[in-house]
């Protein structure tokens, strides 16, 4: 059945006619991380509201989706987010798990706290802490987790971060969605000194905190990321992750990521969280670097991430983890049998291949045929970020945004 996304007053109208068995989820915003975490749920009988600015993201369609509407977006107007998800709270029989799916969301329901909803993960001044790269890296010095070469423009004169890092070097906010709101991006690589004070200007005069930092040589197809659910109680469900292929390579989003075996980097992203006090779903992100021989932590993801659903597919329901501490009732999490695991994002993966003739081709004849028969959802071992014959709206979506539809922007 396709959802629409209606407006607040219809969403409310909606969802006051509906009964749920328990407490909904909703997943804001609604885009592949949200219709991942959707369909993670959703395959535990936990019905799911995606929330969103706009209506082009590709969770709506989803059959996994039972209502979708429009709210405030919290970055124009904080107050106005907390009463409209307070506004959709109240008209249901249960209250509700929130999922936030990018950091401006994770922010707005940490700060402002909306009355009648459950948040599944740490306190916001925890959050804060994790999220902000200053305090971060502060931690990670702390317990000898190796980190970037990096220095506060608060505390260091520009010129002389760049005399001690050399070009290119790469400038990096201390809190991410504000600086991609600017910059479309999260990360900027600047080539000279020239550059380095224009980046450095614009995030001055927008109020945006940014660090310089040493662009790191690091080896292709080696990124690495912690991905974890940590109990209040501390228990945690986790998967290591290796993002095999980004697409643009260098600094681009994962289209492919395999589920990998790596204690150490366990064990290091352990102790960042631990020493954080954070509690929830997040990604702790490394990097190879070529020159240190090790992994480097660059940031930690205080929610779910855009291949989610490899956790998922190894044996570990993150997100279902999260909501069953959160109703705090009968429901209970058992991990999966454990499983090797491949994610795909099949348009960006299928844009690389098309762009570098060069570039080799990763999935090999049975996961193609797997995948175009749509047979991987039946058998384990592949998933994929959007596309599933079983749940076509959200990748026919994708096309109708790629081929003239509405410009629809989010980095996950």
């Amino acid at each position: 059945m396709t959802r629409q996304f209606t407006s607040l007053a219809e969403l409310r109208e909606t969802l006051a006619n509906h009964s749920f068995d328990r407490p909904p989820a909703i997943v804001a915003n609604a885009h592949i991380t949200g219709v991942s975490v959707a369909r993670a749920l959703a395959a535990r009988d936990v019905p799911v509201i995606a929330l969103d600015r706009v209506g082009d993201g590709v969770a709506p369609p989803s059959e996994a989706i039972v209502a979708a509407g429009e709210v405030t977006f919290p970055l124009d107007d904080p107050e106005g987010f907390r009463e409209d998800v307070e506004s959709v709270a109240e008209v249901l029989d249960h209250e509700p798990v929130a999922f936030p799916c990018m950091d401006e969301w994770v922010h707005a329901f940490a700060e402002t706290e909306p009355e009648g909803v459950r948040l599944p993960f740490a306190e916001r001044d925890v959050i804060a802490d994790v999220l902000d790269k200053e305090s971060l890296y502060a931690t990670a010095e702390e317990l000898d987790v190796p980190f970037p070469e990096t220095y506060r423009l608060s505390d260091v004169d520009p010129d002389q971060a760049a005399d001690r890092l050399g070009f290119p070097l790469v400038v990096k906010p201390a809190r991410k969605r504000e600086f991609e709101e600017l910059l479309g991006t999260n990360v900027v690589e600047v080539a000279d000194r020239e550059e380095f004070h224009d980046v450095v200007a614009e995030a001055d005069d927008a109020g945006v905190r940014v660090m310089a930092q040493e662009k790191v040589p690091v080896e292709t197809g080696e990124d690495r990321s912690f991905a974890s659910y940590v109990s209040p109680d501390g228990d945690v469900t986790s998967v290591v992750g290796n993002a095999r292929v980004r697409y643009p390579q260098g600094y681009g989003t994962s289209c492919v990521v395999d589920a990998v075996d790596d204690p150490e980097l366990e064990a290091r992203a352990r102790s960042v969280l631990e020493e954080s006090g954070y509690y929830g779903i997040s990604e702790a992100e490394f990097v190879y670097d070529r020159d240190r021989e090790d992994y480097v932590l660059l940031d930690v993801n205080t929610r779910p991430w855009k291949w989610i659903s490899m956790p998922v597919e190894a044996g570990a329901n993150l997100p279902y983890a999260a909501y069953t501490d959160a109703v705090d009732a009968d429901l209970e999490y058992e991990a999966g049998e454990s499983a090797d695991a491949r994610w795909l994002y099949l348009p960006d993966y299928l844009s690389l291949l098309a762009e570098s003739p060069s570039f080799p081709d990763v999935l090999s004849n049975d996961e193609w045929t797997a995948l175009l028969s749509g047979e991987f959802e039946s058998d384990r071992g592949l998933t994929t970020g959007v596309y599933r014959p079983s749940d076509p709206g959200p990748a026919l979506q994708v096309l109708e945004t790629k081929f003239g539809g509405p410009d629809y922007y989010c980095s996950c």
